[in-house]
């Protein structure tokens, strides 16, 4: 399923967390592991000369290939086949347009998620998730300190609204859960936001729930033909937040959504929703265009 995984890294040092998952996804799915640095240009304080600004992307360089031989190190102690670069130039580009001419079949980036009124994805990764035409994990830094062999996906959350994306990011996570053995958790939000449920009609509501109950089938349908454990359920409230608490309920390991998703009952469910459950998951999420 995926042969090719690009892990694009910085040279600091909190990064074990989405190291050590890319590495153990790749030996999972016997991957080779591109490793890319990316000097960011254009970043330097205003009002430097060209020397001062070669000697700093100079020494940013050297950083970065130490950060990329690293990993590189930590992979061979797991037979990992891994390739490094270092690259110059604006992050998000660099990444899409690597992922795009070395054709690899997943990126797996890192976010910097934390709760609370400012949450942050990590602008580089945002970027990305938003534009990449290829899946796209994004692994969450703070408290995942998990080895190796310690990494384990138990329950696969695929959330749907019954658009195409969200049909497209239902495939790839039942691979996943193929892969792992993982059981399949399948839920549908009917919108309180989009619909005042006490003010809606009977019939009204037993469509809404209806057409919640055929999207969750959908998916359910797939999985047991791929011989999986499945539960579907159709939520009500606000997606994101129902979303979130649902696959915290569960210790969900792995959230699959797809990005850019409108239709179904609840009308734009997979984008906005996307994003934020991105920026406030506390387990790992892949993205489908």
């Amino acid at each position: 399923m995926y042969s090719t995984i690009l892990l694009p890294i910085d040279d600091g040092g909190d990064a074990d967390g989405v190291i050590d998952r890319t590495l153990e996804f790749a030996r999972r799915f016997d991957a080779t592991v591109h490793v890319l640095s990316v000097v960011e240009t254009g970043a330097e304080p205003v009002g430097l000369d060209q020397q001062a600004r070669d000697e700093l992307r100079g020494r940013a360089e050297k950083r970065g290939r130490q950060a990329t031989a690293r990993v590189q190190e930590r992979a061979a102690e797991l037979d990992v086949e891994t390739t490094r670069a270092v690259r110059e130039g604006t992050p998000h580009e660099l990444v899409l347009e690597y992922a795009e001419h070395e054709d690899v079949d997943l990126i797996v980036m890192r976010t910097r998620t934390r709760d609370g009124p400012s949450v942050g994805l990590g602008s580089t990764t945002e970027r990305v998730v938003a534009r990449a035409d290829r899946p796209v994990i994004a692994v969450r830094l703070e408290g995942d300190t998990s080895a190796v062999d310690e990494i384990s996906y138990d329950r696969v959350v695929i959330p749907t609204d019954g658009s195409d994306a969200a049909e497209r990011a239902a495939e790839r996570g039942l691979e996943f859960a193929e892969t792992y053995g993982a059981s399949v958790y399948v839920p549908y939000v009917v919108d309180t936001t989009s619909y005042d449920l006490e003010e809606t009609s009977r019939s009204m509501v037993g469509l809404l729930k209806q057409g919640g109950q055929n999207a969750v089938e959908a998916v359910a349908e797939d999985a047991r033909g791929r011989g999986l454990s499945v539960k579907t359920d159709v939520l009500r409230g606000v997606p994101d937040a129902e979303l979130l608490e649902y696959a915290a309920g569960l210790e969900g390991d792995l959230i699959a959504m797809g990005t850019r998703g409108r239709g179904g009952a609840t009308g734009d469910l997979l984008g906005s929703t996307t994003d934020r459950v991105l920026r406030r998951a506390h387990c790992p999420v892949l993205t489908v265009r």
